[in-house]
């Protein structure tokens, strides 16, 4: 019964055993002196592109672009979901057909309040 989840467990001890050793290398490479370490004032200061910076670091940024980034990613879930139903419809049936006419409604209704509300004008 459980001979389907040894691969489960070898990806788990794997993936693991990655984040472990990217986790510790470079404080041994540090610690071992392969990896310099020399700080000072300027290596610590902000640059951007090569250059200082000018003004306040701190920068607001227009709130439309967390709405175009949500948009986007409700779109790309819809494909993502809609994709694999696709390519087995014949197998599905009528029950499929309808769950995903239903998902793809309520998609679509957020889409339309979105528009409505002004929210995909860019100002």
């Amino acid at each position: 019964m459980l001979q389907g989840y040894g691969y489960v467990a070898l990806f788990l001890l794997v993936s693991l055993a990655f984040a472990g050793v990217m986790i510790t290398l470079p404080v041994l490479l540090r610690k071992f002196k392969v990896i310099p370490y020399k700080p000072s004032a300027v290596k610590s200061s902000t640059v951007e592109c090569g250059l200082e910076t000018t003004g306040r670091s701190w920068v607001q940024f227009n709130p439309h672009y967390y709405f175009f980034a949500l948009i986007a990613v409700a779109l790309d879930v819809m494909l993502v979901f809609l994709l694999p139903w696709a390519l087995v419809l014949a197998g599905l049936g009528v029950f499929a057909l309808v769950a995903a006419a239903i998902f793809v409604a309520i998609l679509s209704l957020g889409y339309i309040y979105a528009w409505r509300k002004g929210v995909l004008q860019w100002k």
